[in-house]
């Protein structure tokens, strides 16, 4: 019996681990992505000034 209940908790606790692994890899990729949607922005709005000015880019 107890060591039923022990492979049961155990068995949860690691795909309790295993899910948080997953959670904060898609997290990652998530603040990856902002990350990079802000700088394409950045680049974009450079350009766009760039142009309207007439400055040259660096």
């Amino acid at each position: 019996m107890a060591r039923t209940a022990l492979l049961v908790v155990a068995m949860l606790g690691l795909s309790a681990g295993l899910s948080a692994c997953n959670t904060m890899r898609g997290a990652g990729q998530d603040v990856s992505s902002v990350g990079h949607d802000v700088s394409r922005g950045a680049n974009a709005s450079q350009k766009a000034i760039t142009r309207s000015t007439g400055a040259s880019e660096r």
